[in-house]
């Protein structure tokens, strides 16, 4: 056996024992060491970088680490394995998806001011803001010699005479507790309920003199991020909200290689404590504490997530989603409680997930779509969700049609050797001078916060830029020399954003290559094309649209502009495009708070069309011709040709 030890920028070394041969990158995933794989280690994303300080690596060369950089001692974690004792630094772009938990400051006015519109649109469209939780007082005669009926049933007698409900569900965990808060309140309590047309149950029992604080959580469970609100059950009103990279990522950047990663020994169990114990737990004890709130006092959750999200987070079998016919265990389920998954809420808590429609379009879509509010408009609206899978929905008050194209992790930062999710030091926004080529950035965080890498948004800012200044031509190919622009013994080009210490807050230049723009070329023209054959699919054309709304947490808010003009967005005027956000953790909080919102979401699910682009010849077609700046049909782009 050998040590292993694994430093960080800023925070204490993890020391493990490995046996001779095993990979450097399985040593860190067995030790919960957080090393981004979105390839999950077959070397194609060169994202697993490491930098051996001390001992030895059996580790071959690839086309991700230059001579320069591998006589630096940096390696690729998943192609090095253990020969020796060895430390290894691993860098904290690596590990930033994990480690840089975001809870949001809800004293700005923006943050509030998102929930307090959807309320306003769902009022609007007749839909009633109201759930079945509440707070009852009971107060009971206290048992002498002569009344010795056991504490259960006098509860549950006192419950019936105040309602006039016969049937009361007390769980174990009122059951528990019970006998010593009826006796420390002298049989005066308050009870938390869930009250509907044919039973009460009672989630909770506290003394009549302490106002109980009853709770929901709502989360939305990305392929890359995972963010959640804690709201008050009986006014909706926020009382934390937090943000952090889904724990899974190390096991590959999109759903398919987390699904064949799920299939080996073990490998469901480990995907489904990646983002429960790992990710969701931790936020949910952040927030708590935020909020001041036991966590014990959220009784009920709502979860929007994609369909393989879904199944790795109850560890069911997900494997049925990608191989064809491509069915699911479920598309919808009613019968899941948070004690059943080991999330630590109230175990009673009841978790609403957001129905799924297909394989491909999932719950955080049908949530999504409910909350953009398209079902209530006679105007043709598209509704796009940026993401790993790139979503599509299309219609308006008489129908909708959807579909999901794969897009690959690129517009969360995955597939770009410097991309990372829109946390401090990523770059969600550039302009380029023309003349000079030098960039003018904006970098998420404090003023003063040095950029590490680059987000979705900045991404389409850059290539967009690139492409305006004539630095990189239609195929995305660099063909102006500068400063700033870098050539490899290939010939083959980069653009330097920040160069390594005056500039960038990380160890290496933020750079784009000419590899990064392919990979984002062919995730916007998987969107462009989806978008086509989907509206051709149902006899429309582009002339038609009349809104377009965009989600996705990519960044503060994409350019729209900028998306036209690389061929993401079909070419209409930009006044049409409206950036929406997470519409995902938007539709989990109407859910949550509004059971009525709840019944139409399903509604909207069950109606809802769904085009298997994959079934449609024209998509690989339209698919090659968007895989251009910005289409190899210039017609289709006549401002920006």
């Amino acid at each position: 056996m050998y040590k292993v030890t694994f430093k960080f920028e800023n925070s204490e070394d993890v020391t493990v024992f490995a046996a001779f041969g095993e990979s450097l990158l399985e040593v860190a995933r067995k030790t919960n060491v957080a090393i981004d794989a979105p390839c999950s280690g077959n070397a194609s994303c060169g994202k697993c970088r490491v930098k051996l300080i001390g001992g030895e690596l059996d580790s071959k060369k690839t086309r991700h680490i230059s001579d320069e950089e591998y006589a630096a001692g940096w390696r690729l974690a998943c192609v090095s394995k253990i020969i020796a004792d060895v430390a290894v630094l691993v860098p904290d772009i690596a590990s930033a998806y994990r480690s840089r938990m975001k809870v949001a400051d809800l004293s700005s006015p923006d943050e509030i001011k998102i929930f307090d519109n959807i309320k306003k649109s769902i009022a609007e469209a007749g839909i009633e803001l109201k759930n079945n939780l509440e707070i009852i007082r009971v107060t009971m005669d206290e048992p002498t010699l002569d009344d010795t009926m056991p504490d259960n049933e006098r509860l549950v007698w006192a419950i019936r005479n105040q309602t006039g409900m016969e049937h009361v569900k007390l769980p174990y965990s009122v059951i528990r507790k019970m006998a010593h808060v009826l006796r420390e309140s002298n049989f005066d309590v308050n009870l938390v309920i869930r009250k509907t047309s044919r039973d009460i149950f009672v989630y909770d029992i506290c003394s009549g003199e302490k106002e109980p604080v009853v709770a929901g959580l709502a989360i939305d469970i990305g392929t890359t991020t995972v963010s959640a609100i804690i709201i008050d059950m009986l006014d909706g009103k926020i009382l934390a909200k937090a943000s952090s990279g889904n724990g899974q990522i190390r096991y590959g950047a999109d759903v398919i290689n987390r699904i064949i990663e799920s299939q080996k020994p073990g490998g469901r169990d480990k995907l489904q404590k990646a983002v429960i114990e790992e990710t969701i737990n931790p936020l949910v004890k952040n927030m708590c504490r935020q909020a001041k709130l036991n966590p014990m006092s959220i009784y009920r959750m709502a979860i929007a997530s994609n369909t393989t999200m879904n199944h790795l987070l109850i560890g069911v079998d997900a494997d049925p989603v990608r191989m064809e016919p491509y069915i699911p265990t479920f598309f919808k389920t009613n019968s899941l409680f948070a004690g059943d998954i080991g999330i630590c809420v109230n175990p009673d808590a009841h978790i609403i997930l957001a129905p799924n429609i297909g394989s491909y379009v999932g719950g955080d879509i049908t949530a999504g779509a409910f909350v953009s509010m398209l079902w209530n408009k006679e105007s043709f609206s598209l509704f796009i969700d940026l993401g790993t899978n790139g979503e599509i929905v299309f219609g308006n008050s008489d129908f909708m049609f959807s579909c999901a194209c794969s897009a690959g992790p690129a517009f969360e930062g995955g597939d770009i050797s410097c991309g990372m999710r829109a946390t401090d030091g990523a770059i969600e926004a550039c302009v380029i001078d023309e003349e000079t080529m030098e960039p003018t950035l904006t970098v998420v965080g404090d003023s003063g916060t040095k950029p590490v890498g680059i987000c979705g948004s900045g991404i389409i800012d850059i290539i967009s830029e690139l492409f305006r200044c004539g630095i990189i031509n239609p195929k995305g190919k660099f063909i102006r020399d500068g400063e700033r622009v870098r050539r490899d013994s290939d010939g083959m080009g980069s653009y330097i954003l920040a160069f390594e210490g005056e500039e960038a807050g990380s160890s290496k230049d933020v750079e784009i290559t000419e590899v990064d723009i392919d990979s984002f070329i062919r995730a916007k023209g998987a969107i462009f094309s989806a978008i086509r054959t989907m509206l051709s699919y149902c006899d429309f054309d582009i002339s038609m649209i009349e809104n377009v709304y965009v989600a996705g947490g990519i960044g503060s808010g994409i350019n729209m502009a900028n998306a036209i003009n690389i061929g993401m967005f079909p070419d209409i005027p930009v006044e049409m495009y409206h950036y929406v956000g997470n519409t995902s953790l938007a539709g989990a909080y109407a859910m949550l708070y509004s059971t009525a919102s709840e019944r139409k979401v399903y509604e909207l699910a069950s109606n809802m069309t769904y085009i298997e682009l994959s079934a449609i010849p024209q998509y690989m077609d339209e698919f090659v011709g968007a895989c251009f700046l910005p289409h190899t049909d210039a017609s289709l782009f006549p401002s920006h040709g």
